[in-house]
């Protein structure tokens, strides 16, 4: 299963995320939910680095299975809303694979 664990701060906003584990929903390299919560994740980090000039504090396993990302403390307040918004969409997508997928992926 995969799990999906958002960290925020105080006034809420997402500081951290975490994704571990393989759906094993599929064989490899045919596991849509794999895929779908990669495309999702990796899709998001992409576009905070492109749309907002943020690079993510980034640790990743060379054999996949986790993902950890956390956001820079030093942000100004605009672009740290930008980059809110990007991750708050990020987790509605997980979310709404976890509804439709619940044996495979979970968001905490």
């Amino acid at each position: 299963m995969i799990t999906v664990s958002i960290e925020r701060n105080q006034s809420n906003d997402i500081v951290s995320f975490t994704m571990s584990g393989h759906a094993d929903s599929g064989p490899h390299g045919h596991d849509l939910v794999c895929a779908g919560a990669s495309a999702v994740s990796f899709g998001s980090v992409n576009a905070i680095a492109a749309l907002c000039g943020v690079e993510l504090d980034i640790d990743i396993e060379n054999e996949g299975g986790f993902l950890r990302c956390l956001v820079p403390s030093e942000l100004d307040p605009r672009t740290f809303e930008k980059v809110q918004l990007l991750l708050e969409g990020m987790r509605v997508a997980l979310q709404s694979m976890a509804e439709e997928y619940s044996d495979y992926i979970e968001i905490k």
